[in-house]
């Protein structure tokens, strides 16, 4: 092994702690360094232990195997990682206190720093908070650094343990402890548990992998029971021991500690997930039977009055209500007239009950707007409405409307119901042709398969105009029919992008050069998905700078299957990027990217954060902290290096939102272009689909059908047509296991 001294003079590259850079001597060397930020490293003098090497894109490298800063460690901490201390007041400080009594301070007596000019205690928490996550940082890397952990993972643990007593302690107990962070599955936690010398019929090894089987088969999968086979079937994929006998035994444990339900049938499932989907199998039946007297003696008398022209199905659905069913699914597919329905039936409840009784909530916050916007009645995130009524019994609203209801889950689904009065009619609309939801269970298709409440679907599609054909093409790919896709109209387009001859050419081509055209044909459709972009952005920078950010949001929204490949999101989002914010006054790196002022972004897990609606923060209020979910898209609009933070708008729940800058890169993606699963219950004036036999594996009828149901005004897709009609060919046949289907066979 050879030793390079040096000092740095550019990073030319990085990405979750690993960094190529030259030296000022001008040699390019590759290092990984994770103590603190790479920038930190610019201009510092190092000590590299490696080998030359000869990396394909940048030539003659040395490829460090460690990398250690010439520098006294706490002078480089206090004047590089902790902004705000110069050399010189660094300098005076070890010299005031030296090296050992100053990390004495800041270990047990940091207040005592108070006494030096031109400390307050701002400076002095952000010096605080900086040291502890360096020196815990530091102490994990010394303990996992021989069990494999790269640099990056270390870095994942190291953000996620924080706030733990003894992080080092909590792993030597338990290994698989490290599959609660998010970005940390079985496998891993699994190599290093191996690596520490943890023996493979370890008990706690097999409950971890049990309950990673049961996790991604419910809460990845969609399922919320499993055949015991099948759950065995996966542990011995994770574990490889053969032993039937240690598996039933870690099961039977499960059982009898009452987290693993056996059902009827002999399938398994989580007690959470049992719980939820029994009890709206059984709440529904109880609602299904109540009935109120008539709402009005004259309904035709009504809709007259009302200048309601229904067909006869959304007529069906006044009829139900008015004869007093406290309980009703309507099931409608695009352009069937839905929100016309839903609003009828809310103003036919408004006969008897006054409208601050009348509460509509949705998933999505734009969903919820929209039913606000069409319906005239309050509107609110069914999140929202669970946080504000948590210390309640049950909600005071006499009637609820549930919209979206297609994109929620089991547990989620009863957490709303629950606190629901017994006594409320609820109105359960939703669209089952869109894509399942996120996480256990398919609740409204499980409501309508087993008829367990009563339910109007609504098929009959109301086209305003011939040129209008956005919800035909939708309910075309929705029963496996090839649309007219190619015809014009004044809301769809479809611009193929396609390879001429491709299975010829796949046929006689070598694999080299028929990736080539593959290549060739992706460029091609970024670069006109670029062009639509251009004729977009005109009216979203006028939104921006009229300072209508809901509208700027919601303008133009590009769609993709995937997050990989050239045509996945996580590339869409950098080409878009700099299209919609090229030169920004302020911006954050990170190993997913660059974060600008005012990019769109999309937060991408359920976590409690630092918040003030609009108003508190208008009158410089505390932050409060709520709850902040998944797929909820807003605007960056404060970059402040001084105070570390990133501060992001979301206007459709109303909420400005405080991120760390260490925030950013686990809780924010940009949203220029977004996954068809983020977008469901989203609705654009102008959605742009990408179209490729690239993402083949997720091309089928319910994706597709959301995708486009997504526009209101104008529906592009972008790509090969011979993927369109694939994807408009394979209905989607995928089945989840429910509780509620197993019950129902009881």
């Amino acid at each position: 092994m050879q030793t390079l001294i040096g000092q740095i003079d550019k990073i030319i590259y990085e990405n979750s702690g690993f960094f190529i850079a030259t030296l000022k001597s001008g040699e390019k060397i590759s290092a990984h360094y994770h103590e603190s930020d790479v920038a930190n490293l610019q201009d510092a003098a190092v000590t590299l232990k490696g080998e030359w090497d000869i990396h394909k894109s940048y030539g003659k490298t040395f490829k460090a195997e460690s990398l250690l800063v010439n520098q006294n460690e706490l002078f480089f901490f206090l004047n590089r990682v902790v902004k705000g201390f110069t050399k010189k007041l660094t300098a005076e400080l070890i010299e005031k206190y030296s090296q050992e009594g100053l990390i004495d301070i800041l270990e047990n007596d940091i207040d005592k720093l108070l006494e030096i000019k031109g400390m307050n205690q701002k400076r002095l928490d952000k010096l605080s908070d900086g040291w502890k996550q360096f020196r815990s940082m530091r102490l994990l890397g010394e303990f996992l650094a021989p069990y494999g952990v790269t640099p990056a993972l270390l870095r994942l643990i190291a953000t996620a343990m924080k706030g733990a007593k003894d992080p080092i302690e909590s792993i030597k107990k338990n290994p698989y402890s490290l599959m609660r962070i998010h970005g940390i599955g079985f496998k891993k936690a699994d190599e290093i548990a191996l690596a520490m010398k943890l023996h493979r019929h370890d008990p706690r090894r097999i409950q971890a992998a049990m309950e990673y089987s049961l996790s991604e088969y419910c809460d990845q999968e969609g399922n919320s029971c499993i055949d015991k086979r099948v759950l065995f079937e996966k542990l011995d994929a994770l574990v490889s021991l053969q032993n039937d006998g240690l598996y039933e035994e870690a099961l039977l444990d499960r059982i009898h500690e009452g987290s693993i339900i056996i059902l009827p049938s002999g399938k398994l499932a989580l007690d959470r997930i049992y719980e939820a989907e029994k009890f709206l199998v059984d709440n529904f039946k109880k609602r299904s039977k109540k009935k109120d007297d008539p709402l009005t003696k004259d309904l035709k008398l009504f809709l007259e009055e009302h200048s309601l022209t229904l067909g006869e199905q959304q007529q069906e659905a006044l009829k139900l209500i008015n004869k007093g069913k406290k309980l009703l699914l309507l099931v409608g597919y695009a352009g069937t007239g839905k929100s016309t329905t839903a609003k009828a039936l809310l103003d036919l409840l408004n006969l008897r009950y006054d409208e601050n009784a009348i509460i509509t909530c949705a998933l999505s916050g734009i969903a919820s707007q929209r039913i606000k916007e069409r319906s005239g009645y309050e509107s609110t995130t069914i999140q929202s409405l669970l946080v504000r009524f948590d210390a309640h019994e049950k909600m005071p609203y006499k009637v609820v409307l549930i919209d979206e209801s297609s994109m929620i889950n089991s547990t989620l689904f009863a957490r709303l119901i629950r606190k629901i009065d017994p006594d409320a009619t609820i109105i359960i609309v939703g669209d089952d042709a869109q894509l399942p939801p996120i996480g256990a269970g398919s609740p409204l298709s499980d409501f309508i398969a087993l008829k367990i409440a009563p339910t109007v679907t609504l098929t009959h599609i109301y086209r305003q105009r011939s040129d209008q054909a956005i919800a035909l093409i939708a309910n075309d790919v929705r029963l496996g029919l090839i649309p007219s896709y190619r015809d014009s109209y004044d809301d769809f387009t479809f611009i193929g992008v396609d390879i001429a001859n491709r299975y010829a050419l796949k046929q006689n081509l070598s694999g080299g050069e028929f990736d080539e055209v593959l290549q060739s044909n992706a460029q091609a459709i970024l670069s006109q998905i670029a062009q639509t972009t251009l004729e977009s952005l005109p009216t979203s920078r006028a939104h921006l700078e009229t300072k209508r950010i809901k509208e700027y949001l919601n303008h133009f929204q590009v769609i993709s299957p995937m997050r990989g490949n050239a045509l996945g999101v996580d590339n869409l989002n950098t080409l878009l990027q700099e299209y919609f914010n090229p030169n920004p006054k302020k911006k954050i790196k990170t190993h997913r990217g660059e974060y600008r002022l005012f990019d769109k972004v999309v937060h991408i897990r359920n976590e409690n954060m630092p918040t003030f609606t609009t108003e508190e923060f208008k009158e410089g209020s505390e932050s409060v902290e709520r709850r902040i979910f998944n797929g909820m898209c807003g605007l960056i609009f404060r970059l402040d290096e001084e105070e570390d933070q990133c501060v992001v708008y979301y206007p459709n729940e109303e909420l400005i939102v405080q991120y760390t800058y260490d925030n950013v890169r686990d809780l924010l993606s940009l949203s220029y272009a977004l996954s068809v699963h983020k977008v469901q219950g989203m609705e654009y004036e102008n959605v742009v689909m990408v179209m490729s036999f690239s993402h083949l594996i997720m091309l089928n009828t319910k994706l597709l059908y959301t995708a486009i149901t997504r526009a209101k005004k104008h529906c592009h897709i972008i790509g090969e047509s011979g993927a369109f009609e694939v994807a408009c060919k394979r209905l989607e046949t995928t089945k989840r296991f429910t509780v509620m289907q197993e019950l129902h066979k009881g």
